[in-house]
């Protein structure tokens, strides 16, 4: 995973993190669920960036590069 996706996807779940945390505190439920939603999307970006990184490992190893 790239430097740039990881600092962004990692931006993304502090900032679902703060919204959610407001919304708590404000009895604001769509802030919440929004920051919720954050957090799932970093997530999920996440993951998806490591199947990529395992996809290209996989490749090396089977063209011995």
């Amino acid at each position: 995973m790239g430097t740039h996706d990881k600092a962004s996807n990692e931006f993304q779940d502090v900032k679902g993190k703060v919204k959610e945390t407001v919304g708590r505190a404000t009895g604001d439920e769509d802030l919440e669920n929004e920051g919720r939603t954050d957090q799932v999307k970093a997530s999920v970006k996440d993951v998806g960036e490591s199947v990529k990184d395992a996809a290209s490992e996989i490749k090396d190893a089977v063209t011995g590069k």
